[in-house]
Parts: structure tokens; sequence; C-alpha cells
């Protein structure tokens, strides 16, 4: 299974006060219409507040998914492997758009192609942090032709991995508490998407 540590540093910081602008996500209803924003933090806090999110699979033409290892010093699940790109538009923002931006900012990766493959609604506490994920997300399919170059604020190692060696490395790592639940709702996009390529 082939794995790429991630050595090269990059940092984004606002230099002229040190300080960050705080993150608002979008609050949205069961339907997944807009009807808020709350502080990221503030809306994983138990019970947590129903936001907007977005999850990438991208895999390459071997039909291989590309998964990351989330880095120690996220706040939120860190250390652990989920899919190749997970996070919350801004407010306003199309996921399409952020799901675009996300991967190329955490990556350096421009999907060649990034298409829709539904919704899904779950309800994940993290037992490590206590935060809990209660997201309305939008999945993508598409693919990878480029050589990841992550950036090791956001991601600690990225591999890409076959249906077999994903269940191998499941059964032996830590993976996100919204793994699985993603995975699943975006297998019938990703079998059209990698076809027999794939075995997914």
């Amino acid at each position: 299974m082939p794995t790429t540590p991630v050595t090269t540093a990059s940092t984004a910081s606002d230099a002229s006060s040190g300080t960050r602008e705080p993150i608002l996500l979008e609050l949205v209803d069961e339907s997944g219409n807009t009807v808020g924003t709350a502080e990221k933090l503030s809306a994983h806090q138990a019970p947590g507040q129903l936001h907007r999110a977005f999850s990438v699979f991208l895999f390459d033409e071997q039909g291989r998914l590309l998964i990351q290892r989330r880095a120690l010093g996220k706040y939120h699940s860190p250390g652990v492997w989920s899919n190749t790109c997970c996070g919350h538009p801004y407010p306003g923002e199309s996921p399409f758009a952020a799901a675009a931006r996300r991967t190329y900012e955490e990556l350096g990766v421009s999907p060649s192609l990034l298409a829709e493959a539904g919704t899904v609604r779950y309800n994940h506490p993290d037992p490590h942090s206590g935060l809990v994920e209660q997201e309305y997300n939008h999945l993508f399919v598409g693919l990878a032709q480029a050589a990841p170059r992550p950036d090791p604020e956001e991601v600690g190692e990225t591999a890409f991995v076959s249906p077999a060696e994903l269940a191998e490395r499941h059964d032996a790592a830590p993976f996100s508490a919204w793994f699985m639940t993603v995975l699943d709702a975006a297998r019938p996009a990703i079998r059209e998407l990698t076809g027999s390529a794939g075995g997914w």
C-alpha cells in the first residue's frame, strides 16, 4: 500500500495581526435549506447543530481511492484516516466550489473531474474529543491525475488504496467517525466513475 508522508511546509496566517477570523458554517434544516450560520467550533459542540458539509472521493486511473490521515494538530479527529477531503462551505458558497477549493488547499490537487454524488445526513459523536458531527453532507467523486502535495498543517500523510487495501487499513488503524457513512452513501457514484477498474 503506497503511502506518501508529508514533508513540505506551508503557512497561511494574517500577517498584519497574527489572528484568524472566526470560521462560520451554514446551518440547515433537515431538507438542506439554509436557516442561519454558526461559528465552526460551537456548531460541533454537543449536541451539535445541523450544518452543511461536503466529502470528496478522488480516484487514480487504476481505480484506487486517495485517502488522507488528518494532521495531528487538528482539533477535530486528529491523526485518523479519512476520505480524500472533507469540509464545510462558507455561508453562500456552493458545495461544489467548496469541495474543489478545499481539495486544492489541503492536498494541492485540482480534480480533473468532479461530479455530484448525492447527499447524506448523519449524527456522529467523536468519542475522543466529545465533538459532534451533525451534518447534511454533499458528496462528490472525481479523478486525481496529479500527485498530491499536501499541506502538513492539514494532512499527515496520504495513500492511494484499492478496496482490499482499504479494508485491511480500516481494520488496523483508526478512521474518522463519519468515514464509512459517507463512503457507503457515495458507492453508487463511485462504481459509476471507476467501473470495473475499481471493484468498489
